[in-house]
Parts: structure tokens; sequence; C-alpha cells
């Protein structure tokens, strides 16, 4: 049997070398996938205008003010009631959550805060309300999310 030669194949180091590589490449891939700081905050602040649009919405529909109050850890959303401001408890969308990222410094323009931890946006049942812009800080990320006063809310 002089005739045969070598087998062919892969050896157990070139294997090992390939499969260093893929967990180098795939390592890469999912650190480069995974979002920053930013883009979580920025995720967060498209969420809130959405949600604030819908609350100045449901405040029309029910012809009742509604509050959007936020602190460094969470926000919530607020309907006046007879006996004052209640938590919405009918529309699962307006439940208190927390914020992506905490803490957060939130900053409004026109000043609209409660005490130095708490903000409170206000929606009437007008369809007009007066436009704001609400700041979102998170170290040095910052997100502002603007309102033009007739139901448009754009994250920039």
């Amino acid at each position: 049997m002089a005739g045969m030669g070598r087998q062919r194949g892969f050896t157990l180091l070139e294997l090992l070398v390939v499969l260093v590589i893929v967990g180098i490449m795939l390592g890469v891939v999912s650190f480069n996938a995974l979002p920053s700081g930013r883009q979580r905050l920025q995720n967060d602040a498209q969420r809130i205008a959405l949600l604030l649009q819908m609350a100045r919405e449901e405040a029309i529909v029910r012809n009742r003010p509604i509050a959007f109050d936020a602190g460094p850890v969470s926000y919530r959303f607020m309907v006046r009631g007879d006996q004052g401001w209640e938590k919405i408890r009918d529309v699962d969308m307006l439940r208190e959550r927390e914020f992506v990222l905490s803490p957060v410094q939130l900053f409004i323009d026109p000043a609209l805060n409660l005490n130095d931890d708490t903000l409170r946006i206000t929606f009437g049942r007008e369809p007009v309300d007066k436009p704001f812009v609400l700041t979102m800080a998170v170290g040095e990320d910052k997100v502002q999310i603007k309102a033009d006063g007739v139901g448009h809310f754009v994250v920039e």
C-alpha cells in the first residue's frame, strides 16, 4: 500500500485557529449591536414622545386634563378627577414606568417643575397647548422632545 498518500483534512491546530477567529468576530459584532447609552436614551425619549401624544389625545377625548409627572427614576400619567389628580388605571399604555437609564435629569422650557425632583406637563381639553421642549439627560448624553402645541412631538 505504498501508493496511499497522506489523508486530507484539517489539523486540530487549524480548527482551533478558525474557532478563535470566529469567536473574535462574534464578539465584535455583538459589541457593535449593543445600543450605546445615547441610543438607549433616544429610544426611551421616542417612547415617551408617543406616550405624551397619546396622553394629549386622551385628555381631549375624556374632556379632563391629563398630566405627565416625572422624577429622576420613573414617570406616570395622572388624570384630573373630582377628588384631584389620580393615576390613570384604565389605559395600560399610560401606566407608571421606569426610565431605561436612571437617574435622568429632566429640564423643560418653559419651566413647569413642581419641585426640584418632579416635573409636570399638563395637557388640557383644548386641541392646542403651549409648545415646550423637554430635555432628558443622563451623564453626558442629552435628548430633547419638542412639542409644537398642536400634537406633534419630535425627538432630537
